[in-house]
């Protein structure tokens, strides 16, 4: 009988580890995958995944189950979608999926059991929660961004940060389009003038989309569909970011922040959360705008000075705006968005023109099944088999799986700080075994390595986890077999 996968966890892991009694042959990609390149600061390069499939002469893979499944503790938070859920429940994992956020208070107590934890953008993981979270080995944001996340604490602490960086970024494109026509034609405002029994028919300012210029700042993913899908519209794109890219179709790229505020009829906002982009756009950008212009923001709240925005829709320097994001925002749906949450809500709800939406962007069916199903496969192959590939806060390791000939096989996964002579310290270690494969790599200050050792015993693998627990350069020690 083939011996059932386990983990031996190090002192940071409270599990208490049983032998699983079924052997489980994986169904998630184990052929080459190809590791993103470097992301600019506007801009994530493609990752893409994949491989030939399992040959019938091949060997099918063996999963390796790093605990009994039913010992895994997962917490979703903010309603992940079915797709996600879906994923980690078939592994037999114990989750618990709510649909809100929760208040700090509540989440710590909360975090403090879970090893697995999936949020969306409102839950905000901290140094402080995370200090609680002693279980923690890895976390799924199943949304595009991480800054709610403390990334570097994370990491310090060997746990791994997941997202979806990709998978919404049509959606978010439609919905810019959308929102482009709607203030180009104030069809928000005849809709409400209507709603109240008011007929109003003007065409006074409205303006075909055709002929007119589209400012893209961020030339990234979401920048970059969009580009393509304003230009079959007959817009002209011009776009601005910190690197140099390759347009799409006939855009046209700008040296300087101030020559696409000088030149844009519509100007709209696809940048991360930086120090560099709080307030990119305040009053001395809507100063360069083009009197009439439009300006969208659907990527980071803090992007947009809100209050420089009312002063130059009030003054007619812009014709109109839309923001899906905001500096603040609710934790849950109700009647939140109010001057308690933000001193200027209600002068921004006073506007002419102006469309408010409560960070909709990639809220899809498609995009939020797609993020589901993303996520969650990631978060299957790191716990399962130590794969950090698409990890934003750990180095990008990966290697091929073992497979079902390959008894008495264990692998090592040591995640230590980036300091000298680690390596030969592990080595000496896994010295009195044959070291099929291994792969090492740094980010930072922190290093992950992993290893496949053949011809161990369980009683060996005891002694291995051991020694490298007792290593002082160690973060997180797991071995899997």
């Amino acid at each position: 009988m083939a011996t059932p996968a386990q983990d031996i966890a190090g002192s940071s892991n409270k599990l208490t580890r049983t032998v699983s009694h079924s052997l489980m042959v994986s169904t998630s990609p184990t052929a080459a995958f190809h590791t993103p390149s470097p992301i600019a600061t506007f801009h994530s390069p493609p990752s893409s995944f994949g491989g030939p499939q399992l040959s019938r002469t091949q060997t099918a893979p063996k999963q390796l189950k790093p605990f009994d499944s039913q010992d895994i503790k997962i917490l979703l938070l903010e309603n992940v979608n079915q797709s996600g859920k879906d994923i980690l429940s078939r592994q037999g994992y114990q989750v618990e999926s709510i649909k809100s956020s929760l208040p700090e208070a509540e989440l710590i107590e909360k975090i403090r059991d879970v090893h697995v934890i999936g949020i969306r953008s409102k839950t905000k993981l901290n140094e402080k929660v995370l200090r609680e979270a002693k279980n923690l080995i890895v976390v799924g944001c199943f949304c595009i961004g991480t800054n709610q996340v403390d990334l570097e604490y994370a990491a310090r602490h060997g746990i791994a940060v997941f997202n979806s960086p990709f998978a919404n970024s049509r959606s978010v494109a439609e919905l810019v389009i959308a929102e482009i026509i709607v203030l180009a034609r104030q069809l928000g405002d005849r809709s409400n003038e209507l709603h109240r029994g008011t007929w109003n028919k003007v065409s006074a300012k409205c303006w075909e989309i055709r002929g007119k210029t589209l400012g893209i700042i961020g030339y990234g993913h979401i920048g970059s569909q969009l580009s393509v899908l304003a230009e079959s519209m007959g817009m002209s794109v011009i776009y601005y970011d910190v690197v140099n890219l390759m347009a799409m179709g006939t855009a046209r790229q700008v040296p300087t922040l101030e020559a696409l505020l000088n030149e844009a009829d519509f100007v709209t906002c696809h940048v991360p959360e930086l120090p560099e982009t709080k307030n990119m756009i305040g009053a001395a950008q809507f100063e360069q705008m083009k009197e009439g212009s439009y300006l969208i923001n659907a990527s980071r709240g803090t992007v947009v000075d809100i209050p420089a925005l009312i002063n130059a829709s009030r003054s007619g320097k812009i014709a109109g705006a839309a923001l899906d994001v905001y500096p603040s925002e609710p934790g849950g749906n109700g009647d939140y968005f109010t001057t308690e949450l933000n001193s200027w809500a209600e002068d921004l709800r006073s506007l002419k023109n102006i469309i408010l939406t409560p960070h909709i962007g990639g809220s899809t069916e498609e995009a939020q099944r797609a993020i589901g199903a993303e996520v969650g496969d990631a978060l299957v192959r790191y716990v399962n088999s130590g794969v950090t590939l698409g990890a934003v806060n750990l180095p990008e390791v990966n290697l091929r799986s073992l497979t079902l000939d390959e008894s008495n096989h264990a692998r090592v996964i040591y995640i230590h700080h980036n300091v000298p002579g680690v390596l030969r310290k592990v080595n000496e270690i896994l010295g009195d075994h044959n070291v099929d494969k291994q792969i090492t790599d740094n980010k930072g200050d922190v290093a992950y390595l992993m290893a496949d050792i053949s011809s161990v015993q369980p009683y060996q693998i005891k002694e291995i986890s051991d020694a490298l627990e007792a290593l002082s350069s160690r973060i997180l020690t797991r071995i899997l077999y």
